[in-house]
């Protein structure tokens, strides 16, 4: 068993074991992915200050998030073709998740179902939609999520078109995947991930095929995926969704002021501050850049969580002290379970849990209530250099 100390020891076993083709779909942004990789670097413009001499016994990191009590605040993100990253992978992020006591979020184009991850798990989960147009689906897979008690529904508004990923485009990575000789002759060097694959009946779309009309097989899935995403998407339309949903609701996708200020129009519960990863809209600012003006917007109105860039509990922490509620962490659980599964995802929540609490101690601060800006350092211009053209 190697020795994992950082977020980045399980990225290095990750990459040795998971085919090219599902890395990269993790580890990749659209078009020139500077906004994929100012997500993380626009943390490091933000320093800690030291604090001495404060009492630091009986810390904790325990928190709530969208009324529900955490360990930390931190939420596993909805990430697609998670099960292709380990043998069901779903299930077994959220069963770390669920041991762990954070949030554990279903993508809608997981590999397994909602009813597989519901029969695996004891307590109830989050589930994200994406905003299609069939009305019909939508509402069975609402009612799906109900049946399987999930406890929050996370929609997410910021994919109406999808921005160009090149390495997916090269690697063929779609819905489903279109193997190349290439692809191929990787998987085959892959032969532990291999062997666990071949092992399970989890393989497609679980929540998709057999459930959306005329969607049987892969080819029938690459056709209503290509049509199902709805470009017409308005807050009218996020409303009716809201309408359908009798529990908490999350929007996740906000990176403007004034979309902040519509959610909560619509009766949203919680916002998510997210650019996709980067994966969706390349050049708009980070997360992290954008998280003080959303809060001087709504955040006395709405409860705000952060989602893309982070990587460690220090991370975490800076979030947390410029305001948001809870985070939401994807790549770094997926690492995790691409490298060792349920243990993976579990050793990287215990990572990043070690640092979140140790830097509170070493910033003064026991409780995460207690975290507010004061404990960092930043540059004067860190949420006011990027300014409209009008």
């Amino acid at each position: 068993m190697p020795v994992i100390t950082e977020i980045a020891d399980l990225k290095r076993i990750y990459k040795r074991r998971v085919p090219k083709m599902f890395y990269d779909y993790a580890e990749s942004g659209s078009w020139t992915e500077t906004t994929f990789r100012e997500n993380t670097t626009d943390f490091d413009l933000l320093k800690l200050r030291q604090r001495i001499a404060v009492d630091m016994t009986g810390r904790s990191t325990a928190s709530r998030m969208v009324g529900q009590e955490v360990s930390m605040p931190v939420a596993l993100a909805p990430v697609g073709l998670t099960g292709m990253q380990h043998a069901d992978g779903e299930i077994k992020a959220a069963r770390a998740a669920e041991k762990f006591g954070v949030p554990f979020t279903l993508s809608t184009m997981s590999i397994c179902s909602i009813e597989d991850v519901a029969e695996n798990t004891e307590k109830p989960f989050w589930f994200q939609v994406y905003t299609l147009k069939d009305d019909d689906f939508m509402k069975r897979l609402f009612a799906r999520a109900k049946d399987a008690k999930c406890s929050a529904l996370v929609i997410t508004v910021d994919l109406q078109v999808m921005g160009q990923r090149h390495k997916d485009i090269k690697n063929g990575l779609s819905a489903p995947p279109k193997l190349t000789p290439a692809s191929v002759a990787n998987m085959m060097t892959k032969v532990p991930w291999g062997l666990e694959m071949l092992q399970t009946k989890r393989r497609f779309f679980g929540n998709i095929v057999g459930h959306a009309k005329g969607v049987s097989d892969g080819s029938s899935l690459s056709s209503w995926v290509a049509e199902a995403f709805d470009q017409a998407l308005d807050w009218e339309r996020i409303k009716q969704f809201r309408d359908w949903w009798d529990g908490p609701v999350i929007l996740k996708g906000i990176l403007d002021p004034e979309d902040a200020k519509k959610a909560l129009s619509v009766g949203a519960d919680a916002i998510v501050v997210s650019n996709h990863g980067g994966r969706q809209l390349d050049g708009a600012l980070s997360s992290i850049r954008m998280l003080p003006q959303i809060m001087d917007a709504v955040g006395d109105k709405i409860e705000v969580h952060l989602d893309s860039g982070i990587r460690s509990g220090q991370d975490i922490l800076k979030a947390l002290a410029l305001g948001a509620q809870g985070t939401m962490v994807g790549r770094a659980f997926v690492y995790g379970l691409g490298a060792m599964g349920e243990k993976g995802v579990t050793e990287a929540l215990t990572v990043m849990q070690t640092e979140l609490d140790r830097s509170m101690a070493l910033c003064g601060r026991r409780r995460i209530e207690d975290l507010d800006p004061s404990i960092l350092l930043m540059p004067d211009d860190f949420a006011t250099r990027w300014k409209t053209a009008v």
